[in-house]
């Protein structure tokens, strides 16, 4: 197992005990509704197309900001009102990754997608979460000292 942040680590072991699709989706769903868009203070529309994840269908945008300690922000934005798939994804990678270390985050591999979403999930909406994942992994390891 991976070196996670402990948030998201919190997260897969709640999803562990998911037995049921019906729990599975509830507990996405509560998710999606924690999702909060980035604040006008960050980006406003239109955003910066550097921002857009690519393959995610849902038209999901994610930024990162530099915190003085060395970890970074993350913030997140779902332009289609349908994606709560891509709102309950950003929503754990915004309370699991902002604040935690670089180096954690850099671990994240995108087969979480599977855990939070099962393995039925359609190969379409598996590409864009993933995507979203590989965004935030990619500002971590640029921030990264290079070895």
């Amino acid at each position: 197992m991976a070196d996670y942040p402990a948030k998201l680590q919190e997260f897969l072991d709640d999803f562990a005990f998911i037995s049921s699709r019906e729990e599975r989706v509830d507990f996405l769903i509560t998710l999606a509704d924690e999702f909060q868009p980035v604040p006008q203070s960050v980006a406003s529309k239109p955003y910066d197309e550097a921002n857009r994840v690519i393959g995610c269908e849902s038209e999901a945008f994610v930024w990162a900001i530099d915190r003085s300690d060395g970890s970074v922000d993350f913030f997140f934005d779902v332009l289609n009102p349908q994606g709560l798939s891509a709102m309950a994804m950003s929503a754990i990678l915004d309370q699991s990754c902002s604040g935690a270390p670089l180096e954690q985050v850099a671990a994240i591999d995108g087969e979480v997608v599977f855990t939070f979403f099962g393995r039925d999930i359609s190969m379409g909406k598996g590409r864009g979460l993933t995507e979203i994942i590989n965004a935030v992994v990619y500002q971590a390891r640029r921030r990264l000292p290079q070895s």
